[in-house]
């Protein structure tokens, strides 16, 4: 799907009944296109993409936003070129990707204040666990069932598929097999924590400003469960980024949590099975893509993860 700015101009010039100025291009994404402009002295983000239902998690989930966790307003989604639109108030900053060690060490508060945002959001309201749909209800009954379900190459989600082209690779697939099923052995038992996730920390997704964390963006990925999958997308992806690779994220989570009174029963296995999941989940994405680069580095990583826990156990 590709939305010039033309095209993008004309379609918001007849939703709001006039043109609006400096629109530009923000950004694309695997799933949408972004275009930033100005309305009436206010500053919005227009998305164009073919599924409605991503900007409608952004919607719903925009009710848990504070200072803490910056979180856009969906003003309004419906049809619109490529499929749906959704705009929503801009929110500014830099990318957390690109910032260097030092700034990422001076963010850390402000993240970890943004994640106990997400872990406290009230979900009373909503059921399930793992993905959750436009209504704010998950689609498993357990965090363990949800953790399992990387596995299944689903007929009715977007990159179904992946397994037949992972299979291209024998060697490949049979990583991420018996990755799977460290994952099984892992994951029996595990506490059934409900909280909310991000799931894409990453990727362009948040903003920062100095020492600031100024906007948490795009929750199409978002899932209910152990509030700890957010730092693990931090360690698992830590590799890729050289300049964060003397911080131990690991770490300062702890001693954020041992300062603010936050038991973590558990610890490491459930964070190398949130790592495991990311793993397997990228792997299923990748194949899908054909990013047979990235996935010959993800595939011998996850599975170094995957058994570096289970020998910790048999030591135990």
């Amino acid at each position: 799907m590709t939305v010039d700015v033309a095209s993008a101009t004309r379609f918001l010039a007849s939703r709001f009944g006039g043109e609006p100025s400096g629109i530009a291009p923000l950004g694309s994404g695997v799933w949408s296109q972004a275009f930033s402009f100005r309305w009436a002295g206010r500053d919005y983000v227009a998305r164009f993409g073919a599924y409605q239902e991503d900007f409608l998690k952004d919607r719903f989930v925009a009710r848990f936003a504070s200072a803490a966790l910056p979180i856009p307003q969906v003003i309004a989604v419906g049809a619109g070129p490529g499929g749906y639109y959704a705009i929503s108030e801009r929110l500014f900053g830099g990318h957390i990707d690109t910032v260097d060690g030092a700034q990422m060490r001076a963010l850390l508060p402000s993240l970890f204040a943004a994640l106990d945002a997400a872990r406290e959001a009230d979900l009373s309201a909503t059921t399930g666990y793992g993905g959750w749909g436009a209504d704010g209800n998950g689609a498993c009954s357990s965090w363990r069932q949800a953790l399992l379900a990387v596995n299944t190459d689903d007929p009715a989600s977007r990159g179904h598929g992946w397994r037949q082209k992972l299979a291209a690779s024998p060697e490949a697939l049979a990583a991420h097999d018996e990755t799977y099923e460290r994952l099984v052995e892992l994951a029996d038992d595990l506490p059934e924590e409900r909280h909310l996730i991000h799931s894409d920390l990453l990727h362009y997704n948040v903003l920062v400003d100095g020492a600031r964390i100024t906007g948490v963006l795009d929750w199409g990925c978002s899932l209910y469960g152990d509030h700890l999958y957010d730092l693990a997308w931090l360690c698992y992806w830590q590799p890729w980024f050289p300049a964060w690779r003397d911080i131990d994220f690991r770490g300062e989570a702890l001693r954020h949590y041992a300062a603010i009174g936050l038991d973590m029963p558990d610890f490491d296995r459930r964070l190398t099975c949130c790592e495991i999941h990311i793993g397997l989940g990228e792997q299923a994405y990748q194949a899908y893509a054909g990013l047979w680069d990235m996935l010959a580095k993800t595939v011998p990583y996850t599975l170094e993860i995957a058994r570096k826990e289970a020998q910790l156990r048999l030591r135990r």
